[in-house]
């Protein structure tokens, strides 16, 4: 719930404070977004990972535990399928509480996209679900050698999405503080639950 306070308010504040006109997230957002976004297949790449990252690592955790009996890894792939479950609920009810327009529908003569769609846009759901998996894996294994990449790939997830036109720069701060919460909260959650 902290979490979704947070982010009403990161919303709040840049969208209620022009700034000469211009607020700061759509400043900022025109020095990141790519001319030609259609070209930049990589961030497309690294933008859709999002789609199998999370359920490969609760797969293979869940996969690994059943078939080597391994109680700590089965865990771990509970933990994480609840990370992203409590990520998607979060970003799901503050996208429908906020109902931001995408950057391009709000600025279509200045943000490039390489697709339209729809959808709200604070806070970022790709970012949202790739803070929530990197999170989980850095909690659970503790290792620098994992967390120092996981962490990485989500900030690349995040910066994909401005890149591509498809966020402002707070809807992809939203999303980390939200899947950084639902990480923390699953693995809270999960020890209690394991505890008994």
């Amino acid at each position: 719930m902290k979490c979704a306070v947070v982010c009403v308010g990161l919303y709040a504040v840049t969208s209620l404070a022009p700034c000469k006109g211009q607020n700061f997230d759509i400043d900022l957002l025109k020095g990141l977004n790519s001319s030609n976004p259609r070209a930049q297949t990589y961030w497309m790449s690294t933008s859709n990972s999002v789609y199998y990252a999370g359920p490969t690592l609760v797969g293979a955790q869940l996969g690994y535990g059943l078939f080597a009996k391994d109680k700590t890894e089965m865990k771990r792939g509970f933990e994480s399928a609840l990370s992203i479950g409590i990520s998607l609920v979060i970003a799901g009810g503050v996208k429908n509480m906020i109902n931001r327009p995408r950057p391009y529908q709000a600025y279509p003569n200045e943000i490039k996209t390489y697709s339209f769609t729809d959808g709200k846009s604070f806070p970022s759901g790709h970012t949202t679900l790739a803070f929530a998996t990197a999170t989980s894996l850095a909690l659970e294994y503790k290792k620098w050698y994992i967390t120092v990449p996981a962490f990485a790939w989500a900030a690349s997830v995040g910066y994909s999405r401005m890149t591509l036109g498809k966020h402002y720069p707070t809807d992809v701060a939203a999303g980390a503080i939200v899947g950084i919460g639902s990480g923390y909260l699953s693995h809270w959650l999960t020890h209690k639950l394991f505890k008994y």
